[in-house]
């Protein structure tokens, strides 16, 4: 009952309110429009068209309930593998006190380890994963072909409704069946555009899944296999990088679209190419944590960050102007706190906030620990090599006046950052 519950309330969040709006709109204008553009009752094709419609649009939000409800699928907490030596292969994950395994990510936002995870979506309000891929998938090839018939029947709708005159007047009174009133035309209108919005939007969404589907690749794993790539670039290795999962189009579309339209195996151990295990791609990541330490740079926070994403009254426009794409956290900081910095840019650093011994006893402060904050409002405690980035312009020097970095490092036009 409680996972019910649970269930249910997923559907209580600003996404799927706001998707399954749009779903109904669309839906419900369609039908009102072509009520009167090609009734049901006039012939069997007018009754088997509004069929398909109905069909597509009940195909559309079965799918989304599905992927809503069934989930990603979530590793269990403290997870550890089979055997105990695989454990040194293998990252761990503080939030749930267990190992990741292969494939497995940690979501922020669902705050658990998620199986094969792709991405967080909003608007199902869960993560897209190893248990959900093909629900989700579904739902996005039904919602954009019921769009495009929604959106050919509205056209039709409003073309038959502005020429109603021209049609009454030049002996076509057959044509002339849509009788637009000021709320039916604004309903059109609105839903013509909301199945052209979800037709475009949904299409480039379908695009990229069916693409890191073919490949066996999640959006995730794309990113760490780029890096891959360019850790060999930059060491000039002749080690090629083998991605361990990729087994083919055809059978790589099996392992998300099947007969049962569910997930496969258990989410854990996945086929893999000859020449690779289960852990390959766990140890490349590995490789890729051990140089994210190395470059990491200790700062400490000189003023106060209030952690809002447009600070503009604290920092000013330029910080503003200049912030990070990315709908990762911003950290909240006090003077003195100290900050290990990963990732670098001119105004901004991305980095884990260091939690004192009495905070972490008492968890005296609320908050994300990991994310962006203004650059100047902190000064490193260890300087940040040439070879960082070209984005590296500012580097921090403590100034005997007022504490606040001034100090500029040169661009060094031959380095590059692939973080």
């Amino acid at each position: 009952m409680s996972a019910k519950i649970s269930g249910f309330r997923r559907f209580l969040h600003w996404g799927p309110i706001t998707a399954l709006s749009i779903i109904k709109c669309i839906t419900l204008t369609t039908l009102y429009m072509n009520s009167m553009w090609w009734p049901p009752n006039e012939s069997f094709a007018a009754f088997a068209h509004q069929a398909l419609f109905l069909l597509l649009s009940t195909l559309a939000t079965y799918n989304y309930i599905m992927a809503t409800l069934t989930g990603p699928g979530l590793l269990p907490k403290q997870w550890q593998p089979k055997e105990s030596k695989d454990i040194e292969l293998l990252q761990y994950c503080k939030e749930c006190e267990g190992y990741k395994a292969p494939r497995s990510h940690h979501c922020r936002k669902c705050n658990r380890c998620v199986k094969k995870m792709d991405h967080h979506c909003p608007w199902i309000n869960h993560c897209v994963g190893w248990a959900n891929h093909a629900y989700f998938s579904y739902f996005l090839f039904f919602s954009i072909i019921g769009s495009l018939h929604g959106s050919v029947v509205l056209s039709c709708s409003f073309y038959r409704g502005i020429y109603r005159y021209y049609y009454l007047t030049h002996s076509l009174a057959h044509l002339a069946s849509v009788q637009f009133t000021v709320n039916s035309i604004i309903m059109c209108i609105l839903g013509m555009g909301l199945a052209i919005g979800v037709v475009i939007g949904l299409s480039m969404l379908l695009y990229i899944q069916l693409k890191t589907i073919i490949t066996n690749q999640t959006g995730i794993e794309i990113w760490i296999v780029e890096k891959a790539l360019y850790r060999r670039y930059r060491s000039a290795t002749n080690e090629p990088f083998i991605y361990p999962y990729d087994l083919g189009w055809r059978l790589n579309l099996r392992q998300v679209f099947n007969e049962e339209c569910q997930k496969r195996g258990d989410g854990i151990e996945w086929p893999v190419v000859d020449g690779c295990d289960q852990y390959t791609l766990t140890r490349e990541q590995l490789a890729q944590k051990d140089e994210k330490r190395a470059r990491t740079r200790v700062y400490k926070c000189i003023s106060n960050v209030t952690g809002r994403w447009l600070p503009i009254f604290s920092q000013g426009w330029r910080v503003c102007v200049s912030a990070p794409c990315t709908d990762e956290p911003r950290i909240r900081l006090q003077p003195d706190d100290i900050i290990r910095v990963t990732r670098f840019r001119r105004h901004w650093l991305f980095g884990e906030r260091v939690p004192s011994e009495r905070e972490q006893k008492h968890r005296l402060r609320k908050g994300a620990m990991r994310g962006w904050f203004p650059r100047r409002s902190a000064v490193p405690l260890t300087e940040v090599p040439d070879s960082e980035s070209s984005d590296d312009v500012k580097n921090s020097k403590s100034s005997t006046n007022n504490g606040h970095s001034h100090g500029k490092q040169q661009r060094n036009g031959h380095s590059k950052k692939y973080m």
